[in-house]
């Protein structure tokens, strides 16, 4: 089966190791495929990105060892793959992107294992394609589904959703945004290598951490809600009654919801996590966000609105949209993100 991996574009990239999380475009140079072939001697099986160390040698017998990496953990369970498929002391064959400061680093986008099987991971926007081998590794079928199952409308918003690459392609951000001009001055001085928020394991905030590509879950506690996102163990309260006292301003802020017909409802304020992405956008600390979650009605699906409202960052509100479906085997899993050292 040749995966069809390649709508998880940057999405689903949130680089690792040697690199620490950058934008991927920045990170690695996507005009250039280069292969290399040697001995696996580390391999860092983890969230963000597993990663491993490759020992090559060339005609002239030089030694030389390169960092590779590649998706993450959670994204290799969905493809139920829950332990290294290549082993220290293996030799493979890996063909990937450079990266674009680093000499000796690689982000692989097909591996070639001992047992003649390959293991894609490209992006782009057609279909990848097997490179050296007739035998695929892994399945990527649980990304793609075209919905989900319908069995069980009564649940309403109270279950695991997921992800599908299917349904506009799983994203979340807009190719442009309409930035005031001290956000414009802002993103142009932005340095994705030294400005990261989110560099070793740093967890995300709010609104961010809604692009998680990952399951999330929802749990009725009577007077709130529970919202449980995989990426970085992020646990979200929603408070549904009236007269909490509200806390100072913190990474997730502070969020109270209330229900129309079957739409939750949610309005957040006092967030101080001071970015809208990880790529430049800075945001104040009186932005407001209203999030919209609603079930179709037969409960295969969650169609999901965010409206993002900060003068100092935009000259109108942005207007995000996704769509979850239920896939009733899936949970809600650890990430246990593993920092740099």
């Amino acid at each position: 089966m040749i995966l069809r991996l390649h709508a998880l574009l940057g999405l689903l990239l949130l680089p690792l190791a040697a690199f620490g999380h950058h934008s991927f475009a920045a990170t690695f140079d996507l005009s250039r495929t280069i292969e290399l072939e040697g001995e696996v001697i580390e391999i860092l099986w983890r969230n963000p990105h597993i990663g491993l160390a490759l020992k090559t040698t060339d005609s002239s017998g030089a030694e030389a060892v390169w960092n590779l990496e590649s998706h993450s953990l959670s994204i290799l369970r969905r493809m139920d793959i829950t332990e290294p498929f290549f082993s220290v002391g293996d030799t493979v064959k890996v063909a990937g992107y450079p990266a674009r400061r680093a000499v000796d680093g690689l982000f692989v986008t097909h591996m070639l294992l001992p047992s003649g099987e390959e293991f894609v991971f490209q992006f782009g926007s057609a279909p990848a394609a097997l490179r050296w081998s007739d035998r695929a590794w892994g399945q990527s079928e649980r990304w793609f589904v075209e919905t989900g199952d319908a069995s069980e409308a009564e649940l309403g918003i109270f279950r695991v959703w997921s992800t599908s690459l299917a349904i506009g392609g799983g994203f979340f951000w807009l190719p442009s945004y309409p930035l005031t001009d001290s956000a414009q001055a802002t993103l142009a001085a932005w340095d994705p290598y030294t400005d990261s928020p989110i560099a070793n394991c740093a967890p995300k905030g709010m609104p961010h951490i809604m692009s998680q590509p990952y399951p999330l879950e929802f749990v009725d506690q009577g007077d709130s809600i529970t919202l449980r996102l995989e990426e970085y163990d992020t646990v979200r309260t929603i408070h549904m009654t009236d007269g909490v006292d509200v806390p100072p301003p913190s990474r997730l802020g502070h969020a109270v919801g209330h229900w129309e017909d079957s739409v939750l409802v949610v309005e957040t304020t006092g967030v101080n996590f001071g970015h809208f992405n990880s790529d430049g956008i800075v945001l104040s600390d009186n932005v407001e966000i209203v999030e919209r979650f609603t079930p179709v009605e037969d409960g295969s699906r969650l169609n999901y609105e965010m409206t993002v409202t900060d003068e100092t960052a935009f000259t109108e509100p942005v207007v995000l949209t996704k769509t979850w479906v239920w896939l009733p085997e899936v949970r809600v899993t650890p990430y246990e993100c593993t920092a740099d050292v």
